[in-house]
């Protein structure tokens, strides 16, 4: 049986998260131990191990000795799982501060983009406006110019 193992994540900030966590020989150990105890082995195991304890006889009922390792080791799983909501948190924070970072960014981009806007109208505006007086100016427009006949003047057929 082997320890299931988490797959590689996707997102560059877990990913980071997960190098900076592995750097740590205890992080390792304790990611490792909660792996297994979280997995279908780990029951596997225990049940294996609880049917030979009783199976062959290693003591009597109220199987005071099995009670006191399992007892024990219910504290130390506790204590796993403790890490484990832990080391969850401290994910949840880091993925937290990345998306704030990024949402920071965004919105440095956002008014930067409104300030273009904001100039882009007012261009647009101007032109308009020098559009609106030039019109006012020279009602006839520009598709309405007095046609230059010609130098021989108007000739019919």
């Amino acid at each position: 049986m082997s320890i299931p193992t988490l797959p590689i994540p996707l997102n560059p900030a877990l990913l980071k998260h997960a190098e900076l966590r592995g750097q740590n020989i205890q992080n390792r150990i304790a990611d490792t131990i909660t792996r297994f105890a979280g997995s279908m082995p780990f029951v596997y195991v225990h049940l294996l191990w609880f049917t030979l304890w009783i199976v062959l006889g290693v003591e009597r009922y109220p199987y005071g000795l099995l009670t006191m390792i399992v007892s024990l080791e219910a504290i130390f799983l506790s204590t796993f799982v403790m890490i484990s909501q832990n080391r969850a948190d401290e994910k949840r924070q880091f993925l937290a501060d990345n998306e704030w970072r990024v949402v920071q960014a965004e919105e440095r981009q956002n008014e930067q983009l409104l300030g273009l806007s904001n100039q882009i109208l007012e261009l647009t505006e101007a032109i308009h406006a020098m559009a609106s007086a030039r019109t006012a100016a020279d009602p006839a427009g520009p598709g309405d110019a007095v046609r230059d006949p010609g130098p021989a003047g108007p000739s019919g057929p």
